[in-house]
């Protein structure tokens, strides 16, 4: 990275068992060169902590809840620039540096996101998301965020769309600088739920932000499926 930068990957994980030991291995090169990465966990019951613990600089136990786990784990930190990362994304490769190179321009950005999964309108459905996100300024966490260190003033800690309220108060600062390398993120919610209806939850779920609904309501939609 830049003269001296160090990257700080923080990944809020819940139950994530199953991807965290993939995730974390497919760090080890960034890893290698100097940038450290922190797992933010939320209370996992399936042993997430203990598979993630001989694979990250550091493990941290958080109030469940996305937002509160990459404060703790931005808390925890101590690189120059905070990367936060799903554990079911993958970075692109060079990642760090792409980073570096954008930080000089805005305080913070994104990366395009690929989704993988069965569906053949995945592709469309990136494509569309990081549309959006270009035009809007707007991020979600599946695109990687990333920021410098001092200007992160914390996710807001509410139940859902902290990514969106984050970027709102980011775009006050400077607008994203929008990566297209690509963070290449896992299609399972979209698999398990089914393309059509979780692109129509999602958007209904965005349309009720924006006209002023609660994030507590927001997420009881969400988790009713409604």
């Amino acid at each position: 990275m830049a003269a001296g930068m160090r990257l700080s990957i923080v990944i809020p994980s819940l139950n994530e068992a199953t991807v965290i030991g993939a995730a974390l291995s497919s760090l080890s090169a960034i890893r290698a060169r100097g940038h450290e990465v922190i797992v933010a966990d939320g209370g996992s019951e399936d042993g997430t902590r203990e598979l993630a613990a001989p694979l990250a600089d550091r493990v941290v136990v958080a109030p469940r809840g996305r937002a509160s786990q990459m404060n703790a784990g931005a808390a925890a930190a101590n690189g120059d620039a905070l990367l936060f990362l799903h554990a079911d994304t993958r970075l692109p490769e060079n990642a760090d540096d792409a980073i570096a190179d954008a930080l000089t321009k805005s305080s913070w950005g994104r990366f395009d996101v690929a989704i993988e999964g069965r569906s053949p309108l995945l592709p469309a459905i990136a494509f569309f998301m990081n549309l959006r996100s270009r035009l809007t300024g707007i991020a979600t966490g599946d695109q990687a965020i990333f920021v410098r260190r001092a200007a992160f003033g914390g996710f807001p800690e509410i139940a859902l769309m902290e990514d969106v309220a984050f970027s709102k108060a980011m775009k006050r600062r400077s607008p994203p600088t929008c990566l297209r390398e690509r963070a290449v993120t896992s299609g399972r919610r979209w698999d398990e739920q089914g393309v059509w209806r979780t692109m129509f939850l999602m958007w209904r779920l965005r349309l009720a932000y924006f006209f002023g609904a609660g994030p507590d309501e927001l997420a009881r939609r969400y988790a009713n499926k409604a």
